[in-house]
């Protein structure tokens, strides 16, 4: 088993700040939180929580926040939101996928890498063809 490296996170739904899963998941476990944004994807509503669709056309954007977690914690706080996501590497059950992407603060405009869950294939598909895009790309806003 490789071991995934110990990036940030992009959240853009319910573990955002404000939102039902951030305290149960996020309270006391980071180390920093800063707006943040992600070039090339589409936000699609979802049941009670959104998606991430990458977009092969780049037109797209979404808003949300990069999350750092605290180095002690980091660990058992990705199984948690992997378990959160239904997430379980090569498992075509999966919702979401976890992927390294580059996103943008929006304070500076640097460029980070973080993990970012994205809508599984499956799901991206069926979103694609009959999905409800939230237009401004921020699911708090939607």
């Amino acid at each position: 088993m490789t071991l995934s490296p110990r990036l940030p996170f992009f959240v853009y739904g319910t573990l955002r700040p404000g939102e039902p899963n951030h305290d149960a998941f996020l309270r006391g476990r980071v180390r920093a939180e800063e707006p943040a944004r992600m070039e090339g994807a589409v936000l699609y509503d979802g049941p009670g929580y959104p998606y991430v669709v990458e977009d092969v056309r780049g037109g797209g954007m979404v808003y949300g926040d990069l999350v750092t977690a605290r180095p002690e914690v980091y660990a058992g706080l990705l199984a948690e939101l992997d378990r959160l996501e239904e997430y379980a590497p090569d498992d075509p059950r999966s919702l979401y996928e976890r992927v390294a992407r580059e996103v943008l603060r929006d304070g500076d405009g640097t460029a980070v890498r973080a993990w970012v869950y994205v809508a599984a294939p499956a799901v991206a598909a069926r979103l694609r063809a009959r999905g409800a895009p939230i237009e401004s790309g921020d699911w708090g806003r939607r």
